[in-house]
């Protein structure tokens, strides 16, 4: 045994969660069951070991203990299966996930990627998808994914449990997608690594305006995905982006939590370590990979990050980028940023005419961000009285406090 500090613990565990539940699934073929027994082993050892010290060998100990709250659970379930005259062996359902008698030895490598893919399964919902990945391979409690996305811990339990229910229904094996649904699965695990990044970047509701466990969460998800498939372009670009945004996190807020807009930051508090990096992925993924919509972000967010001052941005460069990003992924999102690219290079009222094309998209026409560059764009065209109204309507929309508190700062400080 040996001592080791309690966050070094915490990283530890969800460093090694995906490698258990994939050593535990190829055994026993259930993954809900395994991913219960997982869970109490980790609760285990986070109490356990800041006290007893760590031990010699922490996977093998974590399985062993998995391994036995799983043997104790099957062995109360054949008993009460025994006092209710059913059957006394496992069901065919009991293995729904045991990978064929003839597949081929696999990794701890290829197990942190098939339970990636098993978790964001195409029969689960976005927020299923999301909660079960953070649970399942980012080792994250129940209780702590309900405080990350504000809903009662109930309410995230029974999502997870269904969202298992939904899989193990599906009769999905442990094993890879075939070679024909594996660029479409892996679209989809990014997706969800995106997401949750995003809620940790800006916070959907609530009174933070930033996550940083999550995103740090899915940075560490993403390294693990680049690690296994390094020539992947997109993956790559997906990870630079987020190391990229990461960055600039410390400039965010201010001490009390308030919003601080890229135009304003201090960006000698930028992380250089993470924009080297940053810039260093995207910028080989772009040089011989196939170009795709995460590289583009990425190398848009580098243009930014490389900038020393706000005025000496390249905003041309960042529009041509964005134009590119519109062809190949066209969304209202990537429209509402070229806007201000636009505004930023051929002035307020061109990036306005943007924005009209947009008006009529019902995904857009409640959402706070369309009402915000609008606001912001008046303001630069010197309409006060225009960017006033739409900076209050953007507020209204809004569910994140720092967000709202911004916003009616911003219209009250052109009323003033």
């Amino acid at each position: 045994m040996s001592s080791v500090s309690d966050p070094a613990i915490e990283d530890l565990l969800r460093e090694l969660t995906p490698q258990v539940l994939g050593a535990l699934v190829r055994r026993h073929g259930r993954f809900d069951a395994c991913e219960d027994a997982v869970q109490e082993a980790l609760l285990a050892a986070a109490t356990q070991w800041p006290a007893d010290g760590l031990p010699d060998n922490p996977r093998g100990w974590l399985i062993a203990v998995a391994n036995r709250r799983l043997v104790d659970h099957i062995r109360s379930e054949t008993a009460r299966r025994r006092r209710e005259d059913a059957t006394a062996s496992a069901s065919a359902g009991d293995q729904l996930f045991a990978p064929p008698a003839d597949a081929p030895p696999v990794g701890e490598r290829d197990d942190a990627l098939t339970l990636l893919f098993l978790c964001c399964h195409p029969e689960l919902s976005a927020p299923s998808q999301v909660a079960l990945t953070l649970r399942a391979v980012g080792g994250l409690t129940t209780a702590e994914i309900a405080r990350a996305f504000l809903v009662p811990e109930a309410t995230m339990a029974q999502r997870i449990s269904r969202a298992k229910q939904r899989i193990r229904d599906s009769g999905s094996q442990f094993v890879p997608p075939p070679e024909a649904e594996r660029a479409e699965r892996l679209r989809a695990v990014m997706q969800v690594l995106y997401l949750i990044f995003n809620e940790g970047y800006t916070a959907s509701a609530g009174q933070r305006l930033l996550r940083g466990e999550l995103t740090l969460e899915a940075i560490r998800l993403a390294r693990t995905i680049h690690e296994l498939l390094p020539d992947d372009g997109e993956v790559a670009g997906l990870l630079a982006l987020m190391l990229l945004t990461e960055a600039r996190r410390a400039a965010r807020t201010r001490t009390d939590g308030s919003l601080v807009p890229l135009s304003e930051q201090d960006r000698s508090c930028w992380d250089q370590d993470l924009i080297g990096e940053g810039v260093a992925l995207v910028s080989d993924a772009l040089s011989h990979t196939r170009l795709g919509p995460y590289q583009l972000q990425a190398a848009i967010a580098a243009v930014h990050d490389e900038a020393p001052t706000v005025d000496e941005t390249d905003w041309k460069q960042i529009l041509a980028l964005y134009e590119l990003l519109e062809q190949i992924s066209p969304n209202p999102m990537v429209t509402l940023n070229r806007a201000v690219a636009v505004a930023m290079v051929h002035g307020p009222d061109a990036g306005l005419v943007v924005l009209t094309t947009l008006e009529q998209d019902q995904r857009m026409a409640e959402h706070h961000r369309l009402h915000a560059v609008r606001g912001h764009l008046y303001e630069l065209s010197g309409n006060a009285a225009a960017a006033v109204d739409s900076y209050r309507t953007a507020a209204r929309l809004s569910s994140n406090a720092p967000e709202r508190r911004y916003l009616y700062g911003k219209a009250a400080s052109l009323t003033a």
